[in-house]
């Protein structure tokens, strides 16, 4: 129970950060919409899965190494600004595709679930949550406030990461659950278009924005 308690603080940042919309929000409430519930669900692994990444460079202090090097931190911070980009364009296009082709909802549903494979979706998360160096940061500053380091310090970093998994997997897989409950809305070929064209411009806006940024 003392432990829980000790844990409580950690617990409240983690789910004030897991339900902050942001990129991991956007991407999951997409591949949802493209691709059901499992394809929403697999997205939220892989992001969830890179918080271990993060975890153990942390802990092994090679976070401390890129953000001291402005080179390392310089490419890390553009591959994952063009990886949103590259995101982003893929939402457009669809865009693009299903106002020129104006199909059934019917027909571009199909298509669409035939478009994603759970191996990419789990990919994009993934990616989308490792070449993020605003993930770096929070876990440079976030980690250390809760690390006992007399302890064994990357046994105690995966504890958090692990809590950080559960937490950000339970609430996204509930916008995956409730992204899906609309479905009839987003089987109107209208809406899906505007709605690859607002997520595909957003992920661009933010890739820009992170590769303008000084972080």
């Amino acid at each position: 129970m003392s432990d829980l308690i000790e844990l409580f603080p950690a617990i409240l940042a983690l789910t004030l950060l897991s339900v902050s919309p942001g990129l991991d929000t956007l991407l999951t409430v997409r591949n949802s919409a493209r691709g059901g519930v499992a394809a929403g669900v697999v997205t939220s692994f892989g992001i969830c899965s890179g918080l271990f990444v993060h975890a153990v460079l942390s802990a092994l202090g090679i976070s401390v190494l890129l953000m001291q090097s402005a080179v390392l931190f310089g490419a890390l911070k553009f591959a994952g600004a063009g990886y949103l980009v590259w995101l982003g364009w893929g939402s457009l296009r669809q865009a693009l595709r299903g106002r020129a082709q104006q199909a059934s909802a019917d027909a571009v549903q199909a298509v669409a679930k035939r478009q994603v494979s759970y191996a990419r979706c789990a990919r994009e998360g993934l990616l989308s949550n490792v070449l993020n160096p605003k993930t770096i940061i929070f876990y440079m500053a976030f980690l250390p406030q809760f690390i006992d380091p007399a302890g064994a310090v990357l046994a105690q970093a995966l504890l958090l990461a692990t809590l950080h998994f559960v937490i950000a997997m339970s609430w996204q897989s509930l916008l995956a659950v409730l992204t899906c409950r609309v479905q009839g809305w987003v089987r109107m070929p209208a809406l899906r278009v505007l709605c690859h064209g607002v997520t595909g411009l957003v992920m661009v806006v933010l890739g820009v924005r992170l590769a303008l940024a000084k972080l």
